[in-house]
């Protein structure tokens, strides 16, 4: 059995951040942000709720990104190579 741990989403090769998932949990997480978008979108549209509409999508950004910082690579600024 393999004792190194798994990522849901590789660190980029260059900058700071993450890329594309490398797991299918990493894909539902994307697939959860984006119908999460959807439903603040249609719950608070943005002509009619402005401050409820951008605190929704703040509110998936930081989760998301809790969600791989906790289950990707570690972050870290990249200049490419390995």
């Amino acid at each position: 059995m393999n004792d190194s741990p798994r990522y849901w989403f590789k660190a980029k090769r260059y900058g700071w951040g993450w890329g594309l998932p490398t797991a299918w949990q990493g894909w539902v997480a994307y697939a959860l942000f984006a119908l999460g978008v959807v439903g603040v979108v249609r719950t608070f549209p943005p002509q009619r709720a402005p401050g409820s509409f951008a605190i929704g999508l703040i509110a998936l950004a930081a989760l998301l990104f809790v969600v791989c910082l906790l289950k990707g690579e570690p972050p870290r600024w990249r200049w490419g190579g390995k």
